[in-house]
């Protein structure tokens, strides 16, 4: 049995008859009553052209970067998880828990579809549109959880390249475990900046969980990502990825 199955997932077969019976008049209701924001549009066409649009993690990024909300249909083994992401709220609307997937389910998330979000977030004055209160759920723990056990291996290409990085907070303080060789390794990251390379070679670490822990603190808002560092290539631009604690 599935690690997903749940009567309120999707099998992918449904997904793609319920897909194909959609009429272009349903498609174009929804158009009129909501549209996806021209920014994300032109960075979705972008993934696209790099062949990273079935990147769920690169897709989920893209709308947390421009803090735009959208509908993913994320394909999990069997399941499609239908999932609304609000950045601005730091919410997010699905039937069920990302953080119930298991790790094993979680390393098959691909990206299906993004549509226009067909639910507003809580207190939004349409509020006929709003849904019940039990399907929302807290975005950055999510974000977490998918970095470090979604598929993506490497760093998301907004972090890519030299830098040295900097955690802001320590993301178990938040409701975002640290297992094993994270926890150090955050805490030394807040003390003292480290390009990947670095941080690879720390005690319990690799490539792929140095990775893995620099694109969830970028998610969450608790990167500094530094170009111009001793620790990275000379540069002249610095970017901070990090707001105020949540």
């Amino acid at each position: 049995m599935s690690e997903l199955a749940d009567q309120a997932l999707w099998r992918i077969s449904a997904f793609d008859n319920l897909r194909q019976s959609a009429t272009a008049a349903s498609r174009a209701a929804l158009q009129r009553t909501t549209v996806l924001a021209t920014t994300l549009q032109a960075e979705l066409r972008l993934l696209d052209r790099r062949r990273d649009n079935a990147d769920a993690l690169e897709v989920v990024a893209a709308c947390v970067r421009l803090r735009e909300p959208a509908l993913i249909y994320l394909q999990c083994e069997e399941s499609v998880w239908p999932v609304t992401i609000f950045p601005a709220q730091a919410l997010y609307h699905s039937p069920r828990s990302l953080l119930l997937g298991g790790p094993r389910a979680l390393a098959t998330l691909t990206t299906l579809e993004v549509e226009p979000p067909g639910v507003r977030p809580p207190g939004h004055w349409m509020y006929e549109r709003v849904a019940q209160v039990e399907s929302y759920h807290p975005l950055l723990p999510a974000l977490w959880r998918l970095a470090l056990q979604g598929p993506r291996k490497t760093l998301l290409r907004e972090v890519d390249g030299p830098a040295a990085y900097r955690a802001l907070r320590n993301p178990a303080a938040h409701e975002m475990p640290t297992p094993g060789a994270l926890g150090p390794a955050c805490e030394r990251l807040r003390r003292e900046s480290a390009s990947l390379r670095k941080i690879a070679g720390w005690p319990g670490m690799s490539e792929e969980r140095a990775s893995r822990l620099v694109n969830g603190l970028y998610l969450t808002s608790n990167l500094i990502a530094s170009r111009a560092h001793p620790s990275a290539r000379p540069g002249v631009m610095q970017w901070l990825f990090g707001r105020s604690s949540h």
